[in-house]
């Protein structure tokens, strides 16, 4: 990162900055997965400063603006900002407009502002059309970035580069060498406290439209004209117009939903689903789901799988 360059970290939590940067060093020590440099972990840890804050609070974002000003004269930052709303997706729109009413996302003599809103981006097609609205009567369309981290996975940045750098696979790479395709996503975990949130949304809602369909494009999608990203969404696109649709019939022949019951993971037993804290007794919400699709294109007419184990104990039971 530049020299210009400074985090804010907004909560409801009553902290201040050492508390803030203390947390934040145990928390990349135990899961960074590498060796942290003190040095650099100093210069990072000095360029982080916290704010307690609640997104629906108008002083919240005066405060946040007068921060940004302190920030920007500390670290000459140039008035450049990016809002990443790590938040509950019900408050994006309301934390737009909070960011509107309070001029921090207007863009003048040079300098930039963006907002990054992860998914999930609505919950079907009209919410996810009532929340672009929402957030373009406040922000350009260059300002907003809609992003998956899954995306960010090193084995998922290199698929295209295996696939189209490489004179070995790209010609093999259709329905005359490969009989299917099978993406699997096999995590050994249960719910880990978040029974309330998995029990509104399960499996298929949480990884499917998002991070598996961003596979199965990259896997599927024809070679793009250039890497840039309105050449890549294009092909991407042009995937999922030719999955074929599922009728009912379809559904109950290529859909499989499932729950984990009792069984162990690395040796530790893990209770069924349905005892997890915030988990309806009665709960029909699945944590497996497998898919069959099939690719109606010059390439591919063939059928590729899409299976989401996730949050299910191993030998434990499934109730289909």
């Amino acid at each position: 990162m530049p020299d210009q360059f400074a985090v804010i970290a907004i909560s409801r939590a009553e902290k201040d900055d050492e508390t803030f940067r203390r947390d934040l060093g145990i928390s990349l020590r135990k899961f960074g997965g590498c060796e942290v440099a003190q040095d650099d972990w100093n210069w990072l840890a000095g360029r982080i400063s916290y704010l307690q804050g609640d997104f629906d609070d108008p002083a919240a974002y005066k405060n946040l603006a007068q921060f940004l000003a302190a920030i920007d004269a500390r670290h000459h930052t140039g008035g450049n900002t990016l809002f990443y709303l790590a938040t509950p997706p019900q408050v994006f729109a309301a934390i737009v407009h909070r960011l509107g009413k309070a001029g921090l996302v207007r863009e003048a003599d040079g300098r930039w502002r963006r907002v990054i809103i992860e998914k999930p981006f609505g919950t079907d097609l009209s919410s996810a059309q009532a929340l672009n609205r929402e957030i373009l009567g406040v922000l350009t369309e260059s300002q907003i970035y809609r992003i998956d981290h899954y995306l960010g996975k090193e084995t998922i940045q290199n698929i295209m580069v295996f696939r189209f750098a490489n004179g070995i696979f790209e010609p093999l790479w259709n329905r005359n060498h490969i009989d299917h395709v099978q993406i699997t996503v096999a995590e050994a975990l249960d719910v880990e406290g978040r029974g309330k949130f998995y029990d509104s949304t399960g499996a298929l809602r949480d990884m499917v439209p998002n991070h598996l369909f961003q596979l199965l494009t990259l896997t599927a999608m024809e070679p793009p004209t250039c890497f840039g990203a309105g050449a890549v969404r294009s092909e991407k696109t042009k995937v999922l117009e030719a999955v074929r649709p599922f009728g009912p019939g379809d559904a109950q022949r290529n859909v499989v939903r499932a729950q984990y019951g009792v069984g162990a993971v690395a040796g530790k037993p893990v209770e069924p689903y349905r005892r997890a804290a915030n988990v309806s007794p009665q709960s029909m919400t699945e944590t497996y789901v497998a898919l069959k699709l099939a690719i109606d294109n010059w390439r591919w007419r063939v059928c590729l799988s899409i299976c989401e184990p996730a949050r299910r104990s191993r030998r434990g039971e499934a109730r289909s």
